[in-house]
């Protein structure tokens, strides 16, 4: 069954370095390319900022809102750590229903090419009918987390839209 439209998505880098113009967002557009040509998404919003969990906070229960239409937000960085590394803390306060078997799911198949993919404290969950998945701040781990449930997704939004039947 196909989705009734496109995947609507925003991408949210997490980064002091980039948020302050002393490093470049290679992240947040490969994030971009994987959700457009794997998913077909539409990218409707885009945004870097620094790792202060009050801002990723507000532009997570921003883009979740249902007004804001947007079916999947995926972030990039944050999630190790250091001191500052403070998305996964930042989601939990936005998500309602946590769905930890997705970021389970994700550092096992990345586990299993690169060590270091255990040390990412993602999480994925749901807010309202957006759903939010968190990943490492590198444009390979970035990647690599997303692609390692993407075979999944579509199957998700649908079930969040009501495009789904939930089967018994």
């Amino acid at each position: 069954m196909n989705l009734s439209r496109p995947i609507v998505a925003a991408v949210l880098t997490v980064s002091d370095r980039c948020a302050a113009g002393t490093a470049v967002d290679a992240s947040g557009p490969a994030l971009e390319r994987v959700l457009t040509e794997r998913l077909g998404a539409t990218i409707s919003q885009r945004r870097v900022i620094p790792d202060e969990i009050g801002s990723i906070e507000e532009t997570f229960w921003e883009w979740s809102r249902e007004t804001a239409g947007i079916d999947l937000v995926v972030s990039t960085g944050g999630t190790g750590f250091s001191p500052r590394d403070v998305t996964p803390e930042a989601a939990a306060r936005v998500i309602e229903r946590p769905a930890p078997n997705l970021m389970e799911l994700a550092r096992l198949r990345c586990g299993q090419k690169a060590n270091l993919a255990w040390l990412s404290r993602g999480v994925a969950g749901v807010a309202q009918r957006t759903l939010i998945i968190t990943t490492p701040g590198s444009p390979k781990g970035a990647v690599e987390t997303f692609e390692a449930v993407s075979d999944l997704i579509e199957h998700i939004i649908r079930l969040l839209r009501g495009e789904q039947p939930h089967q018994a």
